[in-house]
């Protein structure tokens, strides 16, 4: 993955954390799906995998993806792809 690539996905991510962040709503949905307190956020956000859990709470659920591309005027594909490139392998398996 190029460095271009990374640093995009990775201002991808970061908007959607930031759209959480502004929406009540959404961040209670986060947190109830994640386990993850509202304060403690901004020291998980460290955790080098957290990014990808942001964009894989909005891909879980089309009505926010769709919103939340919208409101970055991003094609939703694009949050697939950043998704991928924050993290091209999944080791998690649903057995």
């Amino acid at each position: 993955m190029g460095e271009h690539q990374a640093t995009s996905a990775q201002a991808i991510a970061i908007a959607g954390l930031a759209r959480l962040a502004s929406d009540d709503d959404l961040m209670m949905r986060f947190c109830a799906l994640t386990g993850v307190l509202a304060n403690e956020i901004r020291s998980a956000a460290q955790e080098p995998n957290f990014l990808v859990g942001v964009l894989d709470f909005y891909l879980a659920h089309e009505p926010d993806l769709i919103e939340f591309a919208e409101a970055e005027g991003l094609d939703p594909e694009t949050i697939v792809k950043a998704r991928h490139a924050l993290s091209p392998v999944d080791t998690g398996e649903f057995s």
